[in-house]
């Protein structure tokens, strides 16, 4: 189901990926609060469709104003623990990676998702990017639904 909110101009195209991080200080006293802060801070959200003929509106945190754009939670790709797991079924990531350069590192750390927090897999894409894992995870590239 999809949101209507405001974002950056310089995101407010379709297909735009981004983690609504919450309010930030210079929120404060602005008019168009209720309409910005809609969304669930930590949630990673793709850009569905920009609102035909709205107008660009000033704003603190967006130097180039913000428009009216809809939203909807987007499934976030990530490196799991391949023992177990199928569409459906429930996981959470196996921990942090130091490994930054790693092709992977994006996958076992991603945007949007806890450590400590269970997801459903929504999809299962197949092997990692990378070669070898250097922790000696046995990994698997899944999709998982972070909304609830």
């Amino acid at each position: 189901m999809s949101t209507v909110t405001l974002v950056g101009s310089r995101l407010a195209e379709p297909g735009t990926e981004f983690v609504y991080e919450g309010e930030a200080d210079a929120c404060a006293g602005c008019p168009y609060r209720s309409q910005c802060l809609n969304l669930s801070p930590g949630t990673k959200y793709r850009v569905t469709s920009v609102r035909e003929n709205a107008q660009t509106l000033e704003c603190a945190m967006h130097d180039g104003g913000v428009r009216a754009v809809e939203v909807e939670p987007a499934a976030v790709r990530a490196n799991i623990t391949s023992k177990g797991a199928f569409a459906g079924s429930k996981t959470s990531l196996p921990g942090p990676c130091p490994y930054v350069e790693c092709p992977s590192h994006e996958y076992c750390e991603p945007d949007g998702v806890e450590f400590d927090e269970e997801y459903r897999i929504r999809k299962i894409i197949g092997d990692p990017p990378h070669d070898v894992c250097h922790l000696d995870r046995p990994l698997e590239l899944v999709e998982l639904e972070t909304d609830d």
